[in-house]
């Protein structure tokens, strides 16, 4: 393809100034588009322009490199991804007419020829329907994000990265209720991969990854801590449902700089992406916030799933959350695995099928920790969930125990939601860590007191909440006394006053 001039900024981007203009996008659709439907345009348009300008510095670069030599810079070698002829964003950019109709032209043309990488990863918009999309509107938004380069020398991919997820949670907190099926705060994700630690060369999977979120705090994790990116290769692993959903959370790892990872689109419950042989695939690291409470979610499968997911019982057709416990802890790694995930509390104590799951998997001693967390914390929900680990392997001091953790304290109040912050993501982690008791926060509880409960895991059982009461010195308590009888004694001499007034003492 032809080299375009592109006239964007050429200063470095900084964060707040990204985020604001990606933002200002969304301002562009109110209207036509409603704005659950925000993500579905926004997200592809600003990976189509990033993929764009990448291009170009790549074929600066090897122009460079070559004295100019357009047909070696052309290379396929050259590129991360390949854009043919006429789908640049710049060729998108002339068109006066029938604007969608070349947008989408363009999307599908690189999806195909990056059929590795790319499949499907512009989502499913219907950028022809002119109702919605006019070319007066697309215009605009082709020519505001025009404004910016993106490419790696202006815009790093970690400034990058940061603004996609701030514009992931400006969409969640626009649609606060159906917002839950693909976000999941931030704060929680961090909590949830700390207690997880995972380490570099170790593999991570989220079986209902929504936007890629957890993955991406895993891989930021292993960085922080020292470990090398590029034993994280092939190293994630996700699966979601939702087409659009899916192919955000493939952007937005490649916005991040992430490379070699595996999301696949699809039913995990009914047909799970990743196995070796006749089983499932195992990982070191397990993490997920699945759908709470889901409906229909495939137990007629289920009664012979071919993978033995029913290992401690068939869950109820009408609630599939130990369905994907059990997904979850078949997903584990024999040694090594280790597994969080976010549930509602009725997990906890709700009987019949549940409660005889529950005691097969509690006598199974891979139960390590059950912790409750603050109400309205999550989107779509006021209530209050909680997060169990397993692990596939207790060290010695934890086994036959369950530790239980009351963070329903743990928050900030907000005004439209609650927040987990990071003094509270530290006091929880710490009593993880730790693993004692803690009066009013935290227990750690033998089996055997859990049969006795009839293996119960309702927190309130386990972890009573200390009662304060008020405490004075002896001080204290003499000069109140003093005060209290000297207020008596004016109280009486008032009242002598009064009586001898209305002439009743003399």
């Amino acid at each position: 393809m032809n080299k375009k001039n592109n006239n964007s900024n050429n200063n470095h981007i900084e964060l707040s100034g990204l985020s604001n203009h990606l933002w200002e996008s969304a301002s562009i659709l109110r209207g036509p588009i409603d704005a659950a439907d925000f993500k579905t345009y926004i997200f592809p348009f600003l990976f189509f322009k990033r993929i764009s300008d990448v291009y170009d510095e790549e074929m600066k670069a090897a122009l460079d490199e070559s004295d100019g030599d357009l047909e070696y810079a052309q290379f396929p070698e050259n590129h991360r991804f390949q854009i043919p002829n006429d789908c640049h964003w710049e060729d998108i950019r002339e068109k006066g007419e029938n604007i969608g109709y070349a947008l989408q032209e363009a999307m599908r043309s690189i999806e195909k020829a990056n059929p590795d990488t790319l499949h499907s990863i512009f989502g499913d918009a219907q950028w022809t329907n002119k109702d919605r999309l006019s070319d007066a509107l697309l215009k605009d938004l082709i020519e505001h994000f025009s404004k910016l380069s993106l490419g790696n020398q202006n815009c790093k991919a970690d400034i990058l990265g940061q603004s996609y997820e701030y514009l992931i949670k400006k969409f969640a907190d626009l649609t606060n209720k159906k917002a839950g099926e693909f976000y999941t705060p931030r704060s929680v994700v961090a909590l949830m991969v700390r207690i997880l630690a995972p380490r570099e060369g170790g593999t991570i999977y989220d079986p209902a990854c929504g936007t890629g979120g957890m993955l991406l705090e895993a891989l930021h994790y292993v960085k922080e801590h020292g470990g090398s990116e590029n034993l994280m290769l092939g190293k994630l692993y996700g699966q979601e449902k939702n087409l659009t959903t899916s192919a955000i959370a493939r952007m937005n790892l490649f916005l991040h700089g992430a490379e070699d990872f595996r999301i696949e689109r699809g039913d995990t419950l009914r047909l799970p992406a990743f196995y070796s042989g006749d089983s499932l695939a195992t990982f070191d690291c397990v993490i997920a916030n699945p759908p709470f409470s889901l409906q229909k979610w495939g137990d007629e499968i289920w009664q012979n799933d071919p993978y033995g997911r029913n290992f401690v019982g068939l869950p109820p057709a009408k609630t599939g959350d130990f369905a994907w416990v059990q997904h979850m802890i078949k997903s584990m790694a024999p040694k090594t695995g280790r597994m969080a995930v976010v549930l509602p509390h009725g997990v906890l104590f709700r009987m019949a099928k549940e409660g005889k799951i529950r005691r097969k998997l509690i006598e199974i001693d891979i139960l390590e920790a059950v912790i409750g967390l603050g109400p309205n914390l999550f989107y779509g929900t006021g209530l209050a969930a909680c997060i169990l680990v397993f692990r596939a392997t207790k060290q010695q001091s934890h086994r036959e125990r369950v530790l239980f953790i009351d963070a329903s304290k743990e928050f900030k109040t907000g005004r439209a939601q609650n927040e987990l912050l990071p003094e509270h993501i530290e006091n929880i982690h710490g009593w993880y860590a730790d693993f004692q008791d803690v009066e009013g926060a935290c227990r750690v509880i033998t089996l055997d007191e859990v049969r006795e409960n009839d293996y119960n895991l309702n927190i309130p059982r386990y972890v009573e909440p200390v009662i304060e009461e008020e405490t004075m010195t002896l001080d204290q308590a003499i000069a109140n006394f003093k005060e209290s009888i000297e207020a008596a004694y004016k109280a009486e001499d008032r009242l002598k006053d009064l009586l001898k007034r209305e002439g009743l003492m003399t």
